[in-house]
C-alpha cells in the first residue's frame, strides 16, 4: 500500500427532505492497494458509502462534506477508474445481451479497444474468473448460467477497464457458504494480481476476517470505528463491534477463506 486512494471528511447523504441521513459525518481514509472491509447491518449506510464513492446515489439525494482522491487527481470515472459489482448479478446483466458482448463492451468503451480485441479481452477475463469452457461461455445468455457463475461474469465486467478501485456490495450474501468462500478467493487473487483497491461491503465480519487488510464498522449511518483487521477483531474499541464478533461463532474456527486454500 502507498499513499491514500480517497479520502472522506464529514461525509452525510440524506435521501429526502427531512429524512434521517443515510450516512452521517463519516471521516475515513482508503489507503491505496488495501482491501477494505465496511461492515454493517441492514440500514447501517453501508451501501450508501459505496454508492456515494461510485457516484450512483439516485436523483435527489443530499451530499455533503468531502470525497478526495489524490491517488486519480479527478473524481473517479464509472467504468473506467472504478468497479462495481452487485449483489445481485441478475440485476447487472443484460438478459438478452451474450455473456461476451457485456464484458467486452466496458473494454472496449473505455479502454479503446477494437471489438475483436475487446472480445479477445473478454475471453481472457472468463478464463481468469474460472469460467469453464470460456469459448463457449462467450455465446451464452445470463439465464444459462448458475448464480455463482453470473457472479463470476459480473466480477469480470467489472475489472474490463482495469480499474483501479473495485467495489464489491455485498456480492456474496445471496450464494451458498462454499460458492461464497469461492468468490471471495477470487476477488482477493484478482485484486493481489492486479493492484487494485478494494471496498468489500458486508454484514457478515466472520466471512472477511481471514482476507481484508482492514475493518470499517457502521451502525445507524456513522462510522463506529476502524481500524486493521487483527487489531478490531481483538481488540474492539466499541461495544457494538464486540456485540457482532461474538455473534459470529464463525470466527473461533479457521476464516472460511483459508479453509478454501490448498
Amino acid at each position: 500500500m502507498s499513499g491514500i486512494f480517497c479520502s472522506l471528511r464529514q461525509l452525510s447523504v440524506t435521501y429526502g427532505r427531512g429524512a434521517a441521513a443515510a450516512l452521517d459525518s463519516v471521516d475515513l481514509d482508503i489507503a491505496a492497494g488495501e482491501r477494505l472491509a465496511i461492515i454493517g447491518e441492514s440500514g447501517s449506510g453501508k451501501s450508501t458509502l459505496a454508492r456515494a464513492l461510485a457516484g450512483l446515489l439516485p436523483e435527489g439525494a443530499k451530499v455533503r462534506g468531502e470525497m478526495l482522491w489524490p491517488a486519480l487527481g479527478h473524481p473517479p470515472r464509472p467504468g473506467r477508474d472504478f468497479g462495481f459489482v452487485f449483489q445481485d448479478p441478475g440485476s447487472s446483466l443484460n438478459p438478452v445481451l451474450t455473456i461476451g458482448e457485456q464484458i467486452a463492451e466496458g473494454a472496449r468503451r473505455h479502454l479503446g479497444l477494437s471489438w475483436k480485441q475487446a472480445y479477445a479481452r473478454a475471453e481472457e477475463l472468463l478464463e481468469r474468473v474460472r469460467i469453464p469452457q470460456p469459448d463457449k461461455a462467450m455465446r451464452a445468455f445470463p439465464h444459462q448460467l448458475s448464480g455463482g457463475q453470473r457472479q463470476r461474469v459480473a466480477i469480470a465486467a467489472a475489472i474490463a477497464a482495469r480499474p483501479a478501485l473495485l467495489i464489491a456490495d455485498e456480492t456474496t450474501s445471496a450464494l451458498d457458504v462454499v460458492v461464497q468462500a469461492e468468490i471471495v478467493r477470487l476477488l482477493d487473487g484478482l485484486v493481489r494480481e492486479d493492484g487494485m483497491t478494494l471496498l468489500f461491503i458486508t454484514h457478515d465480519i466472520a466471512l472477511v476476517s481471514g482476507f481484508v487488510d482492514r475493518i470499517a464498522v457502521f451502525r445507524n449511518a456513522r462510522l463506529v470505528e476502524a481500524g486493521p483487521v487483527r487489531s478490531v477483531l481483538s481488540a474492539p474499541k466499541s461495544d457494538y463491534t464486540a456485540a457482532l464478533i461474538a455473534s459470529h461463532r464463525d470466527l473461533a474456527t479457521p476464516p472460511l477463506i483459508a479453509e478454501e486454500l490448498p
